[in-house]
């Protein structure tokens, strides 16, 4: 009798421990919920929409003349070259189409599809072509440099050269990547990225900005206008995941035809960055045919928040190859 008691009492403290656990999760469920809708409210579309294979892309469009496309970086939106100032920079002279990545800031993410850089270099190149926009320069950091690659790579007649900012181009011993990519395992992900993962992110994001910037701080723009609320979106941490998930594939992929690139390429690398080795831009640069390759010292990964105008020069340079550009001073 003792025995069965103990086990019946045992038995209704860990069925008593599930609904608890259960009920915790779901309030946070529903709290991430909430503050999802409430950053979406606060932080509205800044441009327009265009559906492209039944994904709703949101992109900024200004400027007039010869293209440049701005493609982001993990973690941000394209109204992150807004921040930096770059898109209002470019602006001046060229027309600037800045995309939302798929799942990012405006833009969906379907289900069910694999978002490796070359489907989303796809996707890109698909609504600059009901945009009317060919042969532009295209412009990518971090993350955003290997999608960039992948359009070069597969439309060379649509791109006009390529200015890649701070990349990952050659797969490395990343631990972090097993970490952030927890958030893109079926189902669990799906637990986590409405429970506990935008929690934790809010606890890692004072660190997160750190980085991005050592060795240099975060600058006053970027503190203001960086919305961690809209970063710390279940949907966008899906997006930022499964990115993650797919680097080390996309660049495995890519690196067999870096030497395949005939456009003008400029590399921009960050002589401080502490998320990629310098390794990377010198071997991108050796890979590449032609290509240049600066090193801007003292700066960190975000190196358009910094130094706008040496990425201004380097479009500049991309954008006409045939002159002879005046160096900007930051």
């Amino acid at each position: 009798m003792t025995k069965r008691r103990n086990a019946g009492f045992a038995s209704r403290r860990r069925g008593g421990a599930l609904l608890a656990s259960g009920a915790v999760l779901g309030g946070l469920a529903l709290l991430n919920g909430v503050l999802a809708r409430r950053a979406e409210r606060r932080n509205p579309p800044s441009g327009r929409f265009i559906e492209v294979d039944g994904v709703r892309l949101h992109y900024i469009d200004r400027g007039t003349g010869s293209a440049v496309v701005l493609l982001h970086g993990n973690a941000v939106s394209g109204d992150d070259f807004a921040t930096s100032s770059l898109l209002e920079r470019v602006a001046r002279e060229h027309r600037v189409i800045v995309f939302d990545r798929p799942g990012f800031g405006q833009s969906e993410r379907p289900r069910g599809r694999v978002w490796a850089a070359q489907a989303q270099a796809e996707l890109i190149h698909k609504a600059l072509v009901q945009l009317g926009v060919r042969q532009a320069v295209v412009v990518g950091h971090s993350w955003g440099a290997i999608v960039a690659l992948s359009l070069a790579l597969n439309h060379p007649d649509d791109a006009a050269g390529l200015v890649l900012l701070a990349g990952y181009y050659f797969a490395t011993l990343r631990p972090d990547v097993l970490l952030v990519s927890l958030g893109a395992v079926p189902i669990v992900g799906d637990v986590l990225r409405f429970t506990v993962l935008p929690l934790l992110g809010a606890l890692l994001m004072p660190l997160f900005k750190r980085q991005i910037f050592a060795p240099g701080k975060p600058t006053r723009r970027f503190k203001s206008e960086y919305s961690e609320a809209m970063t710390l979106r279940p949907s966008e941490i899906r997006a930022i995941s499964q990115d993650t998930a797919a680097m080390l594939p996309s660049v495995t992929a890519l690196r067999r035809h870096y030497d395949d690139i005939a456009v003008p390429t400029a590399i921009l690398a960050a002589g401080g960055d502490k998320v990629v080795g310098r390794r990377q831009a010198e071997r991108l640069h050796k890979a590449i045919p032609g290509s240049s390759l600066q090193f801007i010292d003292g700066v960190g990964h975000m190196l358009h928040h910094i130094a706008p105008l040496r990425v201004l020069e380097a479009i500049r340079a991309v954008a006409r190859p045939n002159l002879e550009m005046p160096l900007a001073a930051d």
